[in-house]
């Protein structure tokens, strides 16, 4: 018994070490395919800084706890169209000599 107990932790210490070395690979891997939705809800700048602060490890996961407790994004989104874009055709003016 004490030698599979034994080889139980050596795999588990060695898994547990190996999935360490691969998660800041994965938490880069993730802020990279969400760089799109990110750069267009922020805008270029706004978006390639939230990105690139989601991609650092570890403070892109203090980040994410803070904006997480605070309830809103520390870089926020771009501000959206509110009023009515006009028409080109309602301020048209007519043809001459018609």
């Amino acid at each position: 018994m004490a030698t599979t107990e034994r080889l139980v932790r050596w795999g588990g210490a060695r898994l547990s070490r190996r999935a360490a070395r691969s998660l800041p690979w994965i938490g880069s891997a993730i802020a990279l395919a969400t760089v799109a939705g990110s750069m267009r809800r922020k805008g270029f700048l706004r978006g390639i800084l939230d990105t690139g602060l989601n991609a650092v490890p570890f403070l892109g996961a203090a980040k994410n706890v803070a904006e997480t407790v605070r309830g809103r994004d520390f870089i926020g989104d771009r501000p959206r169209a509110t009023g009515v874009r006009p028409s080109r055709l309602a301020n048209r003016q007519p043809y001459p000599g018609r």
